[in-house]
């Protein structure tokens, strides 16, 4: 279809242009505009609003209530003004009909022909009327269009969080919407056509913000924007983002620059907070002496994801030290704590392992291993040390008592020497009865025995270091060391009493560390007791709920600054080490039980511990429970 001098209306966004010298609807399509209506100069036409535009019809529903009614106005009023020049002009003229009597061909023809003026005058003017009518319809519309579409965008302005800010080319304020007001303080009224220096800017800082307007007039701005301080009516001080675009009009030349602030005081407040905290976060993990790591199961291995500068220290940075540390347990996603010797490092570390989700969602490990080394050698120190002075102890005590068991040792090896001379002599004699004879080789093999077995227990006593818990009864302890306490009492005239009741649950312990304490304890009455009137040191035994009790009640010379009894080289005696009491109390407590001291109400002093009761169910032995776990 060919057009002549016409134009295109189109529809864009809501607004209606004209193109002209458009000569064709093909011409269009490569532009990619849809083809709307095309007319012939003097006639203008706008699509329907309710099929084009995507502004809300509320807008529009407002607008048409606005101007309801009002286009026909004209049309009517000069339609009626029409009618009545034509009804006074048929009056007049029917007037003049019946004053004339007699009327001339040539006056009837004119007066057909004015008629026939008349009714095409007045086909006209209808005409005119309703093309009027059409063109008031149209115009009363888009008044409503360009109102809807007028309170569409300032209802969009009003909304807007964003301040938006107009600068013309000279660097004055020629636009501003209520959301830039409302961020600085200040009203329309009062920045519209303001130049520098503007309400705004900071006292003190007016060079800085000088150099930015020069910056955003220039158009040298980043299109990432400009973070700016800027000060409200109030003198509160908020900080901004600020993104600059050139502003253009129809023509495309620009007419000045459009700016769009957002107030960033608050996520910039939470943003250094965080990168504060993970400063401080960061520069604690990084002076821990732990080496921390997390890694995540790839396909490939282990990604190493984080590790802090311990680990980057003594593994490097990959995930080989992570693996080793895992000990084997790859596959495994426990929380748990383990003791692994790394072999590349040649150190002891105690590695703590937990799962977490990182990130990005996935499963991953958390590793924090500790150097133990240091503390595992002095471990080990401590425990050769602990060994060699309890074997001290032990050997201290035999020292002491080796007047009385070199006694006790020289009675049987007498006895053993009489019973052989009597036997050699009854030989000798060739008069001898056999009766006799054999009663003296039993009575010094008897005595023997019992040398070889003083012997045999002081040997075990003294030898034994290394702990070994186990379920014993009690009664087997008491007679071990009864024995050797007895020797020395015997020698002070002190007889020891024993009151075990019966039944008796059986204990948890080491026999020979429970029996070196037992003996310390019965030497010391002994010793207390030498001057004393009273010649029986009691040794008790009770129960007292899931412990077993033991006490040693001697009647001596009582207690000389008890809360210093358990202090290491502290002794009452001359020639006492006073390392006893304290290695006892050691002892017991790695039992789990109790050792203390307190005045007897007849008299002397009672030394009272304590030790677990054995659980009902066979327990395995503690290098087994040990092996079994690792």
């Amino acid at each position: 279809m060919k057009l002549r001098k016409a134009r295109v209306y189109w529809r864009c966004g809501g607004k209606t242009y004209a193109i002209r010298g458009i000569s064709n609807r093909n011409d269009l399509k490569p532009l990619g505009i849809q083809f709307i209506r095309c007319v012939r100069p003097g006639f203008r036409h706008m699509a329907n609003h309710s099929k084009k535009s995507l502004i809300p019809t509320t807008f529009y529903d407002q607008a048409n209530n606005q101007r309801r009614g009002f286009y026909w106005l004209t049309p009517v009023i000069v339609l009626i003004l029409y009618l009545c020049v034509m009804g006074a002009f048929i009056w007049l003229q029917r007037l003049h009909n019946d004053s004339v009597m007699f009327v001339t061909i040539d006056q009837e023809t004119r007066q057909q022909r004015l008629m026939m003026i008349i009714v095409a005058l007045s086909f006209v003017i209808i005409l005119s009327l309703l093309a009027l009518w059409r063109y008031t319809r149209f115009r009363t519309r888009a008044e409503a269009a360009l109102i809807a579409e007028t309170g569409f965008r300032r209802a969009m302005e009003n909304s807007m969080s964003t301040g938006m800010r107009v600068f013309d080319m000279q660097g004055r304020i020629a636009y501003v919407n209520p959301a830039f007001c409302r961020m600085i303080g200040w009203n329309e009224a009062d920045l519209i056509g303001r130049t520098a220096p503007f309400p705004y800017w900071i006292p003190g800082r007016h060079a800085q913000h000088r150099e930015t307007l020069d910056l955003l007039l220039s158009g040298r701005t980043p299109s990432s924007g400009l973070e700016v301080e800027a000060q409200r009516r109030d003198g509160s001080r908020f900080t901004a983002r600020m993104y600059v675009s050139p502003l253009r009009d129809l023509n495309g030349e620009q007419i000045g620059w459009m700016t769009s602030m957002t107030d960033i005081t608050e996520p910039k407040r939470i943003r250094e907070a965080l990168t504060a905290a993970h400063e401080r976060f960061m520069t604690v993990l990084e002076g821990l002496d732990d080496a921390i790591s997390v890694v995540a199961d790839t396909s490939e291995g282990l990604e190493l994801l984080f590790a802090n500068r311990t680990y980057r220290r003594v593994f490097g940075a990959q995930s080989t030290g992570h693996a080793e540390l895992l000990g084997g347990r790859l596959g495994r996603f426990t929380d748990e704590t383990v003791e692994i010797y790394s072999q590349s490092a040649q150190r002891w570390f105690e590695v703590h392992h937990r799962i977490l989700a990182w990130t990005d969602g996935r499963r991953v490990r958390l590793q924090v291993a500790r150097d133990i080394t240091e503390r595992r050698m002095h471990e080990e120190a401590s425990q050769i040390q602990q060994q060699k002075i309890q074997l001290t102890s032990r050997l201290t005590t035999m020292g002491e008592m080796a007047s009385s068991l070199a006694h006790e040792l020289n009675q049987p090896l007498t006895a053993i020497v009489n019973y052989n001379m009597t036997a050699v002599a009854l030989l000798r004699s060739g008069h001898f009865d056999k009766e006799r004879l054999l009663e003296a080789l039993q009575k010094g093999a008897a005595q023997a025995e019992r040398a070889g077995k003083i012997i045999s227990r002081i040997r075990e006593f003294v030898k034994r270091s290394e702990p070994r818990r186990q379920r014993v009864k009690v009664q087997g302890i008491l007679d071990n060391a009864v024995a050797f306490a007895d020797i020395d009492a015997r020698k002070r005239q002190i007889e020891i009493h024993q009151h075990v009741p019966d039944p008796l649950p059986e204990v948890l312990a080491d026999p020979i560390l429970i029996e070196q304490v037992l003996l310390n304890l019965l030497k010391n009455g002994v010793e207390a007791m030498e001057k004393s009137d009273y010649h029986i040191l009691h040794v008790n035994v009770a129960k007292q709920g899931p412990v077993l009790e033991i006490a040693v009640v001697d009647r001596g010379h009582g207690l000389k600054d008890p809360e210093r009894l358990f202090e290491p080289f502290y002794s009452t005696k001359s020639e006492g080490l006073g390392m006893g009491l304290n290695i006892c109390r050691t002892i017991i407590e790695s039992h789990h039980g109790r050792l203390w001291a307190e005045e007897n109400p007849e008299g002397g002093t009672i030394f009272r511990f304590t030790l677990p009761c054995a659980p009902q169910e066979t327990l395995q032995p503690q290098e087994d429970i040990q092996e079994h776990n690792a």
